[in-house]
């Protein structure tokens, strides 16, 4: 790890870092999808080949992080077991099997005067990636961006810098031997927090950036920013049973899209259920929730209904909880439900239940979020449950990814024209 001191020591490593990819997106651009396909095997190799090399440079962080006081939860999220690294290896073979997203043809027309224009899919260039505590993203984000013909620069959280370097070291040195350009894979070396800052306002070689972790890191990479940010802030999804539900599926869904994992972005964290059908269906969804421990936090309706819930705050019906904790609110039609979500959501993942087509069809058009369910749970959204083989994050922007990100949007466009001898009059 680098040792700096200043931030013109830290701009110095950056700027050296970032003409390097420029140079390697470029020639990434040219290589063909067997070519690239042969460096994601061999990277796969070489992770399986360097497991103990990995392992030992994980126990430093490991050690650092108990020395720190990191959570048992953070410690196992931090930790590279053989079987990780396994996966990771899997992770990049799934990935060289994927259809390759780059030059294809998005669309073609003759113009009158005889010039085709073909619109056609294109590198992005040089991807930013910053992220926390997961040491397998590094291999998992480098993976797709190769495979979509971009460079990466990669700034992981300080508690995984030794895991982080050891595997970015392993992917560039075999990705190199098997023909990459060097520096298509690079890790940030900086854990001093100005490193970040610095980044995010390369705007003379870095094209896109995609934060991963917490809120509080996404919205600090948004303001610092000069460069695109993909991201997503948070994942406040609901669940809305309508009065026409089957209330069986209704608790099925609900269990499943609260209980199964409730510490990720698409976990259910508020209920609203049709006054219609409310005496009706509250009863066993609460012995339901109780059964998993859910705590339950309500309006006054719900409270009415179940004395020993929690009264919500308005502050509440916005919480990202990640735990097992459940808003619940009693609304009279899918109207009110539409509004409460485009007031209270973050736009990421919502869903109805019902067996009335009209109603399922307006809630569907008047959600505004980058993935809308009917008779489904949330939980789905996700890029391998999407077919897209893997994701590189999920965004709720609107530009110009929307839901979970594959391939296809780690990808531009540009038009290439064919003539033969046009001048404009």
């Amino acid at each position: 790890m680098n040792k700096v001191t200043t931030e013109e020591d830290i701009r110095n490593i950056l700027n050296q870092m970032g003409e390097k990819a420029l140079t390697a997106a470029l020639a990434l651009a040219l290589l063909s999808p067997e070519a690239k396909n042969k460096c994601l095997l061999r990277m796969a190799d070489a992770l399986e080949n360097a497991a103990q090399e990995i392992k030992t440079a994980n126990q430093q962080d490991l050690a650092a992080g108990r020395k720190k006081g990191l959570s048992p939860a953070l410690l196992d999220r931090l930790e590279l077991t053989d079987s990780r690294i396994k996966a990771m290896a899997d992770g990049l073979r799934a990935v060289a099997e994927l259809d390759d997203p780059v030059g294809r043809k998005l669309s073609s027309t003759v113009r009158p005067n005889g010039l085709r224009i073909d619109k056609v899919s294109v590198p992005l260039g040089v991807i930013g990636i910053i992220f926390e505590s997961r040491p397998n993203v590094t291999a998992d984000a480098a993976g797709l961006c190769l495979k979509a013909g971009n460079a990466v620069i990669l700034r992981g959280g300080s508690e995984a810098i030794n895991s982080n370097l050891a595997l970015a070291h392993c992917l560039n040195r075999a990705g190199v031997i098997a023909g990459l350009p060097d520096g298509a894979v690079q890790l940030v070396p900086v854990t001093d927090r100005r490193a970040v800052n610095l980044l995010v306002k390369m705007d003379q070689y870095i094209d896109l950036i995609i934060p991963r972790g917490g809120e509080g890191l996404i919205r600090a990479v948004v303001e610092q920013a000069t460069i695109p940010v993909i991201k997503h802030y948070k994942g406040v999804c609901h669940l809305y049973v309508d009065a026409d539900a089957d209330l069986e599926m209704a608790l099925r869904v609900t269990e499943n899209g609260k209980c199964q994992r409730p510490g990720v972005c698409n976990a259910l964290e508020t209920l609203l259920i049709n006054e219609k059908i409310a005496d009706k269906f509250i009863p066993p969804f609460v012995e339901c929730m109780r059964r998993n421990q859910v705590e339950l936090r309500g309006d006054e309706a719900f409270c009415q209904r179940v004395p020993d819930a929690k009264f919500a705050t308005e502050e509440d019906f916005y919480t990202e909880y990640i735990d097992l904790i459940f808003s619940v609110k009693i609304v009279p039609d899918a109207a009110a439900a539409v509004k409460h979500i485009n007031h209270y959501g973050s736009h990421h993942s919502d869903a109805i239940i019902t067996e009335n087509p009209e109603t399922a069809a307006f809630f569907l058009r008047g959600v505004d979020s980058a993935t809308v369910y009917h008779n489904a749970s949330t939980r789905f959204t996700d890029g391998y449950e999407f077919g897209m083989g893997a994701e590189i994050g999920i965004s709720t922007d609107k530009l110009h990814a929307r839901g979970p990100m594959g391939l296809a949007e780690l990808t531009s466009y540009k038009y290439l024209i064919y003539g033969n001898g046009q001048i404009r009059t």
